[in-house]
């Protein structure tokens, strides 16, 4: 790419970044960001969008689960989607989510100052991506996205007992009608779905790379796993004599961490989470025959999770028959993983290398408002570098020169796509 180009697309990064800075001036304290979805300082965060995309002369429209579409219309109805979320965490950061929107904006900005571009672009802020007040993250994309189960989340309620239903409603949303989003986007003749976020783990600063390419999100299986053995005196009980609930418990927890090494991948890396250890009787002086554990397996490849599950599944039960003990598996949460588009993937490869000199391909661990887009568009994201992999805290950053390298290389695919989407 020649000079001229390069220079434009780092000042568009610079707006982007100023873009940034005033929004977290906007919605945050001195703890964080406070953008709680459904909330007050939301809401301001949208009125601060809807003025800058009236300064281009275009309205943001939300459709019936509360996202916010902005439409730049292009000489083809054929449609580039570029989004992100305006809500975060309490006491969140800067760039999470608000990272995609300001990068959007600045893509309509570009576009909108010459000649009518040649495909229609839509900046989307999803609503409630985080799900940090009623628990249920991606509300709005995956009513979008028609995966949403009405039921199962109309007796949410927040911490002060205010139901999701009557805080929906606030905010015009009505939410046996959230479905009615689905229609809405399954009428856009939609060629493409691009997002910008950072990593939120420390995989680039490893590296020293200032964006990756997402391959896709990771699927999951999630379940609580209960040893039972027998409660017995820690002092008077040999140990050849015991039924150790919690033994058993550990020696799985220790193999499901061998099972996401052996299955590891370069590019592809699995991984497994003991988060939850519960133990009973909990006293000193007693054996416990009680314990149980959760265990979180993520894996970009559907078979890769599936011999996971299985080979965890095989490891407890071997494990409780060394310890005497039973075990049962109680399923708590499956996705499917959800790879991302093999053309943009390639173009958000040639972006990110044209800017930075090389690009790094990883999967995703945390879930984003893109994987509910995969069943009915090409996807891709771009990652731009956390440091310290810290994110949902005010700690949360990324330093200028890295971030201003990833919007830069996320705007040139945004002209890559467009000119992509145009020829096809």
């Amino acid at each position: 790419m020649n000079a001229r180009p390069q220079v434009m697309l780092t000042q568009s990064a610079q707006r982007v970044i100023a873009d940034l800075r005033e929004l977290a001036a906007l919605t945050s304290t001195s703890e964080g960001a406070q953008r709680v979805a459904w909330g007050p300082v939301w809401k301001t965060a949208r009125e601060w969008l809807k003025a800058k995309v009236s300064e281009l002369g275009l309205t943001p429209a939300a459709d019936a689960a509360g996202n916010n579409w902005v439409t730049l219309p292009g000489e083809s109805d054929k449609t580039v989607i570029i989004a992100g979320h305006l809500d975060s965490v309490p006491n969140g950061g800067w760039l999470d989510g608000s990272l995609g929107v300001t990068a959007a904006l600045e893509a309509l900005r570009r576009y909108s100052q010459g000649p009518k571009p040649p495909v229609t672009l839509k900046l989307v802020d999803w609503a409630d991506e985080e799900g940090a007040r009623f628990g249920r993250s991606l509300l709005g994309s995956s009513a979008a996205g028609g995966s949403l189960k009405v039921d199962e989340v109309r007796q949410l309620k927040d911490a002060k007992g205010i139901r999701l239903e009557d805080a929906l409603r606030e905010h015009g949303v009505e939410l046996d009608r959230m479905l009615d989003a689905h229609k809405a986007l399954k009428s856009i003749n939609a060629k493409a779905y691009l997002e910008l976020h950072i990593e939120q783990g420390g995989v680039l600063e490893s590296m020293n790379k200032s964006a990756g390419v997402v391959l896709g999100t990771f699927g999951l299986e999630r379940n609580m796993v209960r040893f039972a053995g027998q409660v017995a005196h820690s002092g008077a009980t040999p140990i050849a004599l015991r039924r150790d609930a919690f033994l058993a418990a550990a020696s799985t927890a220790l193999e499901c961490r061998e099972i996401a090494r052996r299955h590891s991948r370069p590019g592809a890396g699995v991984v497994c989470t003991v988060g939850v250890v519960k133990v009973e009787p909990g006293f000193v002086t007693a054996i416990p025959g009680i314990a149980e554990i959760s265990i979180d397996q993520r894996a970009l490849d559907a078979k890769v999770l599936a011999a996971m599950f299985r080979e965890a599944q095989e490891a407890s039960r071997r494990f409780a028959e060394e310890n005497r003990v039973s075990v049962e598996w109680k399923h708590l949460w499956r996705i499917d993983p959800r790879p991302f588009d093999p053309q943009l993937l390639k173009l958000c490869e040639e972006s990110v290398r044209e800017v930075t000199g090389d690009a790094p391909k990883l999967p995703s661990g945390p879930l984003h408002d893109a994987a509910e887009m995969v069943p009915h568009m090409p996807v891709v994201m771009l990652f731009a570098y956390s440091s310290k992999g810290l994110s949902h805290c005010k700690e949360e950053d990324t330093p200028e020169e890295h971030l201003e390298k990833a919007i830069r290389a996320f705007l040139l695919l945004v002209d890559k796509t467009v000119a992509h989407v145009a020829r096809n």
